[in-house]
């Protein structure tokens, strides 16, 4: 093995501009694989950080206008969900693992503590909304069923807002005026995909209660326990038709319901960066086919300029094995080094390309959303060590052929 390895670098010391360019074509060509593959994964994260904050197999449904006539009842009549709607879903529909009713206050609610306060938004909504929004709780808890059937007057704050109101004080078991009407602050929580978001949510009940909702709800949310967008569409249809019957439209009438099918949008999503990945290997093993081609030619040559060597060698009893395998070791050898510097050189990059955009994201999470943590794991590394290996063989494979091929007689013979 040493005696392959010495003997590789005195041929290649031989010929150094030569091997340094041919090298250069393979690691640029492992180096742009690395980037690309890097890039796509960036884009990638960014896609997946809009969903961070909703479960992936989650229904959102909201009421609208119907755009048919149905039954003898004219088009243009606003859809109206209420709790009934809520309790037969929950009730009656298989597939369903969480559901909740959201009640917006449409306008904003003064939100008061001592002599801070501010306009928000509040939002009413079940129990089962926390497993549809993932929403992180950071202190205290959220609504519970206690509260819903009891009616409670409690509420959970978002972080950017008890730091607007509370400062530097303890929030959990306070009390603020929402609306001028007292509500125990209860929990406090964050939305991992927007610090800076600024939830205030209520017990439904309460809020209906409170806030003369009578028993209106703005829209339904739903999680389905199917694993595919197929069954996840037949949900949906079945909520549909459901709906309509209640509400008398038309099935067919798109107008008449709104609904974001997550799984849906986010499988789309998950396809398009899978052709995305096919076309950046595609392009990345074209660029290193374009390295092969010049490993291949220098192994060409140096087998013809070696050609009275091989011939002694073959003469003195060297198997033609023997040569294919000393020219295929020194392709490899070759291809591996270029290779492994393009790979450190790409992994590398991408590496501060991640800090700097880290960096970035504590200013403006914005970027979180476009374009995040541009890495290659260890599996694009193994597969990169893959093709090496692969593009190292098959540039040694013709001059190898050549150089086995060679008759001793006609090799000392030729000059």
């Amino acid at each position: 093995m040493f005696d392959y390895l010495e003997e590789i670098l005195t041929t290649l010391k031989q010929n150094k501009l030569r091997a340094v360019m041919t090298g250069f074509s393979v690691a640029w060509g492992i180096f742009m694989l690395i980037i690309l593959l890097g890039s796509g994964k960036g884009l990638q994260n960014g896609m997946e950080f809009n969903f961070r904050s909703i479960a992936k197999n989650a229904i959102q449904i909201w009421p609208g206008q119907t755009g048919e006539t149905f039954e003898g009842l004219k088009k243009g009549r606003r859809i109206q969900f209420t709790n009934e709607d809520y309790e037969l879903l929950k009730r009656e529909l298989k597939g369903i693992s969480n559901i909740t009713g959201r009640l917006y206050l449409w306008q904003d609610v003064a939100i008061t503590y001592k002599n801070e306060y501010s306009n928000y938004t509040v939002t009413c909504v079940m129990p089962d909304f926390l497993n549809i929004r993932l929403l992180n709780i950071v202190n205290g808890r959220f609504i519970n069923y206690n509260d819903i059937n009891e009616t409670r007057k409690v509420i959970v704050l978002s972080k950017s807002i008890i730091d607007n109101l509370f400062k530097d004080e303890d929030p959990i078991g306070k009390y603020v005026k929402v609306g001028g009407i007292f509500f125990q602050v209860i929990g406090v929580l964050e939305d991992p995909t927007n610090k800076d978001s600024k939830d205030a949510i209520l017990p439904i009940t309460t809020g209906q209660g409170v806030f003369n909702g009578a028993n209106r709800i703005s829209n339904l949310a739903l999680t389905t326990e199917s694993t595919s967008v197929e069954e996840n569409k037949q949900i949906e249809a079945e909520i549909r038709s459901f709906l309509a019957k209640r509400h008398r439209f038309a099935e067919s009438d798109t107008r008449a319901l709104n609904v974001w099918n997550t799984l849906e949008d986010f499988q789309r999503a998950q396809g398009v960066f899978g052709g995305i990945r096919l076309f950046v290997w595609i392009v990345g093993i074209m660029t290193i086919i374009a390295g092969i081609v010049g490993v291949s030619n220098i192994m060409i040559i140096l087998v013809k300029e070696r050609t009275k060597e091989i011939g002694i060698r073959k003469a003195i009893g060297a198997s033609p094995f023997s040569v294919i395998q000393l020219v295929l070791f020194e392709s490899l050898f070759i291809t591996a080094v270029a290779g492994f510097v393009g790979l450190l050189l790409g992994m590398g990059l991408l590496h501060i390309a991640t800090m700097v955009l880290a960096n970035i994201a504590e200013g403006n999470e914005m970027i979180r959303y476009v374009f995040y943590n541009p890495s290659a794991d260890f599996g694009v590394a193994i597969s990169a060590a893959v093709v090496l290996v692969i593009a190292g063989l098959m540039a040694g494979f013709i001059p190898a052929r050549k150089a086995a091929a060679i008759k001793p007689i006609e090799a000392l013979h030729d000059e």
